[in-house]
Formats: C-alpha cells, structure tokens, sequence
C-alpha cells in the first residue's frame, strides 16, 4: 500500500460495531425495493420461490410426464391449472386480472416453478406466455387491444403466440420475407414463421411483417392476429429433441388480410418492439431452467450420497464431487447474473450486457449441469426410465432460442468496445 493508500484508508476508519464510515455522512440503508432484490439476489431458498415449487410437486406430478414427452403433447390441464393459481397474472396488472408483481418477485415464482415441476416444456410455455408474449402485448399493444384480449391471457382462457422467426431469418431477426402489403382498410399478409411456440394450440398470435423490404428494420411493423383469421394457416406440431412437451410449428400467412386496428405500435415500430421483448427474453425466459438445474444438481447429489461402488458412496469419488462442484458454480453464477439484470430492469438503467451474459451464463450452464447428471448416473442417466436424459434433451436447446449462444457473445463483445 502506498503512502497515498494509507492516508486514505486512515480518514475512513471503519467502526466494527456499527459499520459507519467515520467523516462520511452516507446512507447505506437500502430502499424497500432494493431490500426486495437483493433478498432475490441473495437467497436461494427465498420462502415465495419455495412455496411455488412445493404447490408445483404437488399440483404438476403428471404420471404421464413420459407419454406426453414421447408423443410431444402438450399438457391442458396443467395449464389450466397454473391459470388458477393466477400465474399468468404475475406481471399483468390488476386491471386486466393479474398480480401486478415486481420483476424480481415474478421471477422468484417462474424459478420456483422450474425447481417444482418436471414438464419442462410446461414451464418453457409458461415463461414464454409471461415473460416474451404477455409483456410484449401490454407494453405494445393499443388499449383496444389490451382492454380485448389481456385478460384472456391472464386468466388462460386464450394462449398467445410470438411469432418472428422464419425459414431463412433466424439469428438474422430483420432480414424478414413475410410482407405486409397496405391494402384498404389494412394489410395483406404473405409469408412464412417457423419454429413457433405454442402455434398449434395458440388463440392469438403476435406477428412481425415487413411493410418495406428495402427498408430492413425501418419497415418490420408488429400485428397482433386471432387464430382464426381466414388465411393463417397453423401447420403440425413438430417433433423436437428437448421441450417436447412444448407445442412448436410453422404458420403460413396467404393472402390473410388484417385490419388498420391489428397494428401495435405504429407501422415500422416493430424492430423496437422486437427488441425490447428480446432484452427481457434474453435476460430471463431462462428462469425455468435455473430452477430445473437445481433440481438436476439435488437429484444427482442424491443419487452421489446413496449409489455405492467399491464399498462407498460414489459422491466420495473425486470425479464425482469435482463435476458436482463445478454445477453448482454453474447455477449460482447464472442465478445471480439473472437477478442482477433484473434488478438493473426494474431500476430503469440498461440491462442489455447484463442480459445477454445472464442468457449465456444460464443456456451453457444449465447443458453442462444436465450432461454432468447424465455421467454421474451412468445407465440410469441413459435410459428413458429415470427421466435424467430428458433434462439434457430438454435443457439443451437454451444454447439456441432466445439468441443462440454465439450470438451473446457478439453482443457482450460489442458493448465491451471490441469492433463489431
């Protein structure tokens, strides 16, 4: 320490009792609303989140967890269920019939429900009705639009759909083909989404269309579409690796004609509106599977307690103890950084580096954790049977949607300053 250094450090002596700065007059009292986030933040064992995952083992154990999965049917009734509970309701206001949480406390819930709940496709479509598609539509939508269809949403009678993605358009979100053409009295769709979630079992769904392809992202204008509208056109379910569970297909759009009134925002306004959701979908349409992480990291640490070879426990193994550490390195370091983004969201200030590391941090660990489980149960971690290769299917796919993982890392390396 230099001279410098310790006459600083003399002129701000620290009293071990009361922990005051002595010469400063500084407040270090935090606000109800920061005591809330770092409560988040800091407790892993936060009472709201544990409640969730205890009403989830309860009211979500499905014995036909592994048929559903197998035949990638999406389960009804437990979507009906998490209605009852208002969980859609968690960010909606109390005017359209939701909680009005916080952020943080919402997100408390969601990890809850991952940790609880062994449908991951079932919590990935709750996430996804909550955190991309319900926040999207009260942020953007016009009051008609709200004041119609939020509170079908909240309440789970209509499941909505965000629908950007196409064919050739995915990391490359405004090269889009799909265009609306102004006609009178509104807009005529032509074009293709693929890869969209819950599309076979969505009511309504929100649409991105160009209105001007020379343009690029200045004519990408957001539609929000009933289902039935004559030409929207839902294809069949597709079959996937992981998230099953999860209703997932193509739309096609020929000649589907949809009023002025269907626009949200402004014509052009849906590049913004697109990024937007894409910050907060970055930051925490992960949360579920941070929650099914720590139920991964338990069910393996148990599984190291209780399996025996060689005359003791395999946790006893350094190979063992060594992967288990390095999974939980992997879920506090995505948990915290979650929290942090959306303690800087709820806080007004920028959280797009903060997202994408918390996005990266929770794809990468939550798939390193999975395939760590997989190993440590050797042929149970397999087979069907135990249901731990369905996490690694389930869990794998984080590194793609909601911007692949090579994707984060552009985005983190831009705002670090490296050139682009």
């Amino acid at each position: 320490m230099s001279a410098t250094d310790a006459s600083v450090e003399n002129d701000r002596q620290v009293d071990p009792v009361s922990s005051e700065v002595a010469g400063d007059d500084l407040d270090i009292t935090p606000a109800p609303a920061d005591t809330e986030m770092l409560e988040a933040l800091l407790d892993n064992d936060h009472p709201r989140k544990r409640a969730v995952a205890e009403w989830a083992r309860t009211n979500l154990d499905d014995p036909d967890l592994a048929e559903r999965d197998l035949n990638c049917t999406f389960w009804r009734e437990g979507w009906d269920r998490l209605a009852a509970r208002n969980m859609f309701g968690l960010l909606a206001s109390p005017k359209y019939g939701g909680q009005g949480r916080a952020l943080t406390a919402a997100l408390l819930e969601l990890e809850g429900l991952g940790l609880g709940c062994r449908d991951d496709g079932l919590v990935f479509a709750t996430t996804s009705q909550i955190l991309t598609f319900g926040l999207a539509l009260e942020r953007f939508g016009t009051e008609a639009q709200k004041d119609e269809w939020m509170p079908k949403v909240v309440s789970g009678e209509a499941i909505g759909s965000f629908s950007m993605s196409e064919p050739e358009s995915g990391s490359d979100a405004f090269s889009l083909q799909t265009v609306a053409a102004k006609t009178e009295g509104g807009y005529v769709l032509n074009g293709e989404k693929a890869w969209v979630t819950m599309a076979p079992v969505a009511d309504l769904f929100m649409v991105f269309a160009t209105v001007n392809p020379a343009v690029g992202r200045w004519g990408v204008t957001a539609f929000l579409i009933p289902a039935d509208t004559p030409g929207l056109i839902v294809g069949e379910n597709k079959p996937k690796m992981g998230m099953r569970t999860t209703p997932f297909s193509n739309i096609t759009f020929d000649d589907c004609f949809v009023p002025e009134t269907a626009v949200m925002g402004a014509e052009g306004a849906g590049a913004s509106i697109f990024s937007s959701s894409m910050e907060a979908e970055r930051g925490f349409l992960l949360v579920g599977s941070i929650g099914a992480l720590e139920r991964v990291l338990d069910d393996s640490v148990d599984y190291g307690r209780t399996r025996e070879q060689f005359g003791q426990p395999i946790g006893a193994f350094q190979g063992v103890s060594h992967a288990l550490a390095e999974v939980k390195l992997g879920h506090e370091s995505a948990r915290l950084l979650m929290y942090k983004a959306a303690a800087l969201q709820q806080r007004g200030e920028s959280s797009m580096i903060a997202a994408a590391l918390s996005k990266l941090a929770g794809s990468e660990g939550a798939l390193a954790g999975a395939l760590a489980a997989v190993e440590i149960h050797g042929a149970r971690g397999y087979v069907s049977e135990y249901g731990v290769e369905r996490d690694l299917r389930n869990l794998s796919g984080g590194v793609i949607y909601g911007g692949a993982s090579g994707i984060q890392k552009n985005i983190i390396a831009r705002l670090l300053g490296l050139p682009a």
